[in-house]
């Protein structure tokens, strides 16, 4: 499936890290969807949501990528 955030795609993944932060920063619910369905298929993935979201996790109002983290946190464990 074609990346619907190509002016932050940087790269040839779907998911590049510029994309990943757009996602979560700016997607809405089917947005997030897509990104969790790749984390599912791709779990190495998890590794640049981590990424992204250690930028922002002082930050208490970024309640966006404190979701993410723990979604990431809670997936690693899992698998």
């Amino acid at each position: 499936m074609p990346c619907r955030y190509p002016h932050r795609n940087l790269d040839d993944r779907e998911f590049s890290l510029p994309a990943i932060d757009n996602v979560i920063s700016r997607g809405r619910w089917r947005d997030w969807a897509d990104l969790r369905r790749a984390a599912r298929d791709d779990p190495a993935l998890l590794d640049d949501i981590a990424r992204i979201c250690a930028h922002y996790v002082g930050d208490p109002y970024a309640q966006r990528y404190h979701f993410w983290m723990n979604y990431v946190e809670a997936h690693r464990a899992a698998s």
